[in-house]
């Protein structure tokens, strides 16, 4: 399945990228498996996104939890927390 990813803010500065289309394998089926999946890179990949990282994250640009079934061609995105002031 390819997956649309985009990543925000400080993620964004951290990993490098803002943007990637990735293939994921057929066991990743949440937006939480995409996380864990994406961790498996290590380095970076894996502190920023790490499970106990406030992190939040968007399916098809709706804020979501990490049991939200993901579809082929869809878009998954990782954002830090805003704060307001």
């Amino acid at each position: 399945m390819n997956i649309q990813l985009r990543f925000f803010a400080s993620v964004r500065e951290s990993l490098g990228t803002s943007q990637e289309t990735l293939v994921v394998p057929e066991q990743v089926k949440t937006v939480g498996d995409v996380r864990a999946f994406l961790r498996e890179r290590g380095g970076a990949w894996r502190e920023v996104l790490a499970d106990g990282r406030a992190l939040r994250m968007a399916y098809n640009q709706q804020m979501t939890g990490p049991e939200t079934s993901i579809t082929d061609g869809c878009e998954v995105a990782f954002f830090p927390p805003v704060t307001g002031g």
